[in-house]
């Protein structure tokens, strides 16, 4: 599917399930029809106009720039490196987004559209495609958000993850996203004392990264 008719079916299926509730009417019990006295705005829930922002630049990848990193590790594997995202697969439920770190294509966000809300998970490989052994952390929306800014905080699978490899220090990690089309993507990982965040330019698409690692190629 192409890109501008990937993101009218976002668009259309949120402002359909708004606006009838996800049922189906029975034409022959169905009420009759009430003359129209004005226009009808259907309320389209923040998740799915979120996910429908994101859409409208599936197939484009941005540059981007650590705008915070507090503390910073000595070794940090972001500094110096160019930065990259590639919105690169979109359907009506899931948009997958990898994160290329120069010449590490072992990141990629999940987004996906839940019953409350969305999740994100972190899909971490390796260069062979198998799966690191810290992969697919994440949480799910506490919170409506909005159709601009979403927040997931930690959930108990990857709370369990972190303790089990040392990582306890992220137990109370809250990530967030941010998406003003055609402006600004963010991607922000915060919890007391630690503070990251990486701002994409989306005004200036930039040539497709690599496959991510793991990952099937696109025709």
């Amino acid at each position: 599917m192409n890109t501008p008719t990937r993101t009218a079916s976002l668009l259309a299926t949120a402002v359909l399930l708004a606006a009838c509730g996800g049922e189906r009417s029975d034409p022959q019990t169905a009420a009759p029809a009430i003359e129209s006295t004005g226009p009808v705005t259907a309320e389209v829930a923040p998740a799915d106009a979120f996910l429908a922002r994101i859409a409208q630049h599936c197939g484009q990848a941005f540059a981007g720039r650590i705008a915070a990193n507090e503390p910073q590790a000595e070794n940090d594997p972001f500094a110096g490196k160019p930065l990259v995202m590639h919105v690169r697969e979109c359907s009506e439920r899931e948009i997958k987004i990898p994160f290329h770190v120069g010449d590490d294509h072992s990141r990629t966000w999940v987004l996906t559209r839940t019953d409350t809300g969305l999740r994100l998970k972190h899909d971490h490989r390796h260069e062979d495609g198998s799966e690191d052994a810290v992969t697919l952390y994440g949480g799910d929306t506490a919170e409506p958000g909005t159709e601009v800014r979403q927040e997931f905080p930690v959930d108990e699978y990857s709370r369990q993850m972190f303790e089990r490899e040392g990582l306890s220090v992220s137990v109370t990690n809250t990530w967030a996203m941010e998406i003003r089309p055609g402006e600004q993507f963010v991607y922000e990982l915060y919890r007391p004392g630690r503070i990251f965040r990486v701002e994409f330019d989306l005004t200036t698409p930039v040539p497709t990264p690599p496959t991510p690692w793991g990952h099937p190629e696109i025709e």
